[in-house]
């Protein structure tokens, strides 16, 4: 008759089982729960309502369009090059400006200005957009996202973080329409 204090061959592997799930299971949890509070432990919690300067209002001449690039202040350290986020910086008159995502309205391709024709074009589906990102036509369905800007001390500042779009949160933050 075997004793109730040994060990049975199937109760070790059922415990040799139960430690290896268990294992298993916090090597999942881990990297979940990490993911989940990395917006507190991280400290960053409001870093997407950072402005970013552009450059100098010089750099950007009046009723021209030009390109621009930022640090997102939303750094990782694995994220390399795409912490340089490009923009387009259209210099209405003086102090006005109107600073524009790079992305397509309808599927987030890049768009390029063409000064010859004023209109800013997708390559990937033949979406066209005005000088004011007014949508000309093509699939989008609205203008280019437009990025909230300020001119402080000769320089031009956007609130980078977060990428602008007519979601709930950007509409609470904009003072004018999500897009142009």
């Amino acid at each position: 008759m075997p004793n109730d204090s040994t060990l049975s061959r199937r109760g070790l592997f059922m415990k040799l089982g139960m430690l290896f799930n268990g294992v298993v299971a916090a090597a999942i949890a881990v990297p979940i729960g990490r993911f989940l509070l990395s917006s507190i432990t991280r400290g960053r919690a409001n870093g997407y309502l950072d402005w970013v300067s552009l450059g100098p209002v010089s750099q950007f001449p009046e009723g021209e369009t030009r390109l621009a690039t930022f640090r997102n202040p939303l750094v990782m350290p694995t994220d390399g090059k795409t912490v340089d986020t490009p923009c387009w910086v259209r210099h209405v008159e003086g102090d006005q400006f109107q600073v524009f995502a790079i992305n397509c309205g309808h599927l987030g391709c890049p768009v390029r200005w063409f000064p010859q024709s004023g209109l800013f074009m997708c390559p990937c589906h033949g979406g066209a957009y005005y000088r004011d990102g007014a949508r000309a036509s093509g699939p989008p369905e609205r203008g280019l996202f437009q990025y909230q800007y300020k001119v402080e001390n000769g320089l031009i500042t956007i609130q980078a973080g977060e990428m602008p779009t007519p979601g709930p949160g950007a509409a609470l933050l904009r003072k004018g329409p999500p897009c142009a």
